[in-house]
C-alpha cells in the first residue's frame, strides 16, 4: 500500500482568476492529504477563494515574496511528501500525480515538472540559455526544467536553506543546491498549462527580472566556491 501522506503548497499572489479551478482539481485527487494556499499579500479575492473552497490558508498583509511564502508553508505542513505548485494551472493541476508517484515508489527524492515548449509563446530563450549554461558550469550536470515551479519533495530532504533566494532565482538556486547535495532528482514530463508571458512590454520586464535574479544566484555561487577553495588551500 502506497503512503498517501501528501501535502500541496500553493504560493499565490493575485490569482483569483484561476486559483479556484486549480483547487477544485486538486481536491479530487485521492492521494493528496492537505492543500495549503499561502496568500502573499494579494489585493484581489485570492484568499477568499481559498476559504470558499475549504482550503487551508495563510495570508500575509503585504507581499513577502515566493521564498518567504514557501518557507512559511513547509513550517505549517508535516506531510511525508511536499509538493510546490503554481496557483494558475487550473484543471491541468491533475498532472501533479506524475510528480508524486516516483516519490511514493522510491524512485526519486525530488521530482521536477518538465513542461513542454509552446510554439509562438514566451520570449527569445535568453533566460533559459543563461540558466542552463550556468547550471552546467556550477554542477557539471544538465537539467532542462530549471525554472519549473512544479516540484515534489520527500519531506526529509526539504529544508528552508533551499529557499534562500530572491524572487525568480528560487528554482534555479534550489536546483543547484539539490544537485550539490547528491539527491536523486527526476525530471518528469507533465502537461501543465499556465499563463505564459508574451513578447510585450510586461513580458520583457518579467524576463528581465528573471535574468537578473538568476545571474545574482550564479555570482553568489561562484563567490562561495572561490571562498571555499581559498579556505581549503590555507
Amino acid at each position: 500500500m502506497l503512503d498517501k501522506d501528501v501535502g500541496i503548497i500553493i504560493p499565490a499572489y493575485n490569482e483569483e482568476e484561476r486559483l479556484g479551478q486549480t483547487l477544485e482539481t486538486l481536491k479530487k485527487i485521492h492521494i493528496i492529504e492537505d492543500i495549503l494556499v499561502v496568500n502573499d499579500g494579494s489585493s484581489d479575492r485570492t484568499g477568499e477563494i481559498a476559504q470558499e473552497k475549504g482550503i487551508k490558508l495563510i495570508s500575509f498583509h503585504r507581499n513577502r515574496g515566493k521564498g518567504y511564502a514557501l518557507k512559511t508553508g513547509i513550517d505549517y505542513l508535516d506531510n511525508s511528501i511536499i509538493v510546490f505548485l503554481d496557483a494558475d494551472i487550473g484543471e491541468t493541476a491533475g498532472e501533479v500525480v506524475k510528480l508524486i508517484y516516483p516519490l511514493l515508489e522510491g524512485r526519486a527524492e525530488v521530482t521536477i515538472g518538465k513542461i513542454g515548449f509552446t510554439p509562438g509563446k514566451g520570449g527569445f530563450g535568453m533566460v533559459k540559455r543563461l540558466s542552463q549554461r550556468a547550471f552546467k558550469s556550477l554542477t557539471g550536470k544538465e537539467c532542462t526544467s530549471l525554472l519549473s515551479g512544479q516540484r515534489a519533495f520527500k519531506r526529509e530532504v526539504l529544508d528552508k536553506e533551499l529557499l534562500n533566494y530572491r524572487r525568480y532565482g528560487i528554482e534555479f538556486g534550489m536546483t543547484v543546491d539539490l544537485v550539490q547535495r547528491n539527491l536523486r532528482i527526476l525530471e518528469v514530463p507533465i502537461d501543465i498549462r499556465h499563463r505564459i508571458t508574451g513578447k510585450d512590454y510586461r513580458g520583457f520586464v518579467h524576463r528581465g527580472k528573471q535574468f537578473w535574479d538568476i545571474l545574482m544566484v550564479v555570482v553568489k555561487k561562484k563567490v562561495e566556491a572561490l571562498i571555499l577553495r581559498r579556505q581549503t588551500n590555507v
